[in-house]
């Protein structure tokens, strides 16, 4: 009886004892976010720059973003606020950024690799402002020191095979520049690779994107497939011997837009090494938000129909569609979905963020701009993973990815560059 009553009583303790040290999801959340903050895989900042100040930035002031939205241009991104400042990725325990270098593939690739080095530029000038705040990074080392220091390594990724203008000398400047991924489509097919959004044409990747593939490894530039089909996808794993990466991509099992990746694909990563940067755009993690998009896009193409050379009658009547159909709101627990996925398909070590902000009008619910990250934590915390497991999430998947590519460089430093024939004149 008497050793009832001892174990009761210890129990009845231990009960008492137990909230006092269990930690809240918030906690765990900034526990991982301190010892590995976010390591971001997709920002599009500098494209700001050329749209809103025609890379003109000594009276930016990238310490607070907030005022931007001054500019009210109906119908255009520039009414918008940006997502993006110092401030604001602190809050958000961004510890390591790629800054998307992106220019319209719509553009001729002549054009495409002058713009290409002009946003190099701007956003080398970006970092150069900020050595308080901003670290240039070239390598993982470069990333893990610039942590050590509380400073936000900062990266580049060109954001569309076009940038190159099918020359494999021009991927090699632009590695020599910085450049440490590039994705290999944008929203339209190059000659060589084909996108998710655009026409098959050749689909997969011809002869000369393996070569490309091949020489991204050779560098130790990151082979990136956000964009492109699934047939690309499918050419690139089968071409590169180094991980590659989704810098800001969802799983189509959750969300099926053509933009996600599918299981086939998301089966394959842990063979490659590779990783899938969760985004956080929200017709690509809610298939609510994707259907009203949708459906919205469908409306304004009627009215078109029904009011030809009317703008202002399209554009009333549009509005009065909007107001009876408002746009819902992506959530922060949709991208946690993602992630729930990936992990049962591909595993933890598989996952990374790259959230598409200032690429995109807003994100989620709760998550804005880069700010909101440790909300994301800490629902994935509420869902049971682990710090550990947070920490893998947030930059030390990206980190053994990058340095699995340098490695894969550094045993081939001795191999030549691929040499390929120029372009005809005039392409």
């Amino acid at each position: 009886m008497r050793n009832s009553t001892i174990r009761l009583a210890f129990c009845l303790l231990a009960a008492m004892a137990w909230p006092a040290h269990a930690r809240t999801p918030e906690q765990v959340a900034d526990d991982a976010l301190r010892d590995a903050p976010v390591w971001d895989g997709h920002n599009d900042v500098p494209i700001q720059l050329r749209g809103r100040f025609g890379n003109m930035i000594d009276q930016f002031d990238f310490e607070d973003t907030t005022g931007t939205g001054g500019d009210k241009a109906e119908g255009t991104w520039r009414g918008r606020t940006m997502h993006t400042d110092l401030a604001r990725l602190r809050k958000g325990k961004v510890g390591a950024q790629f800054w998307s270098i992106f220019v319209t593939p719509e553009l001729p690739e002549p054009q495409a690799v002058q713009a290409t080095l002009e946003q190099i530029d701007v956003t080398w000038r970006l970092i150069a402002r900020y050595p308080r705040d901003l670290a240039p990074a070239l390598t993982s080392g470069d990333v893990a020191r610039a942590m050590r220091q509380r400073r936000i390594a900062s990266l580049m990724g060109v954001e569309g095979g076009h940038s190159i203008g099918s020359s494999l000398g021009v991927l090699r400047q632009m590695y020599a520049m910085g450049v440490r991924y590039m994705t290999l489509t944008h929203s339209r097919s190059t000659s060589w690779a084909g996108s998710a959004t655009d026409a098959p044409g050749h689909d997969g990747l011809t002869d000369f994107g393996r070569q490309v593939v091949r020489e991204m490894n050779r560098l130790g530039m990151m082979v990136d497939l956000s964009h492109v089909s699934e047939a690309t996808m499918i050419d690139a794993l089968d071409e590169t011997r180094a991980p590659v990466i989704f810098s800001h991509s969802g799983a189509r099992a959750v969300t099926p837009h053509a933009r996600n990746v599918p299981d086939s694909v998301l089966a394959r990563l842990p063979s490659n090494g590779g990783i899938v940067m969760a985004v956080a755009f929200p017709s690509y993690i809610s298939e609510v938000h994707r259907q009203w998009g949708a459906s919205r896009s469908g409306e304004e193409a009627r009215l078109k129909t029904l009011h030809p050379g009317d703008p202002v009658a399209v554009k009333e009547a549009l509005e009065a569609w909007l107001k009876a159909n408002h746009e819902p709101r992506a959530t922060v627990a949709q991208m946690a979905d993602h992630i729930d996925h990936i992990r049962k398909v591909a595993g933890i070590d598989h996952i990374g963020i790259g959230g598409d902000y200032d690429g995109m009008p807003s994100g989620p619910e709760g998550m804005e701009d880069v700010s909101g990250y440790p909300r994301l934590f800490a629902e994935l915390a509420r869902r049971g993973y682990s710090k550990g497991d947070l920490e893998k999430i947030a930059s030390r998947n990206m980190m053994r990815v990058m340095r699995a590519a340098e490695r894969h460089a550094a045993f081939r430093s001795g191999y030549k560059p691929i040499e390929a024939p120029l372009p005809s004149p005039g392409n």
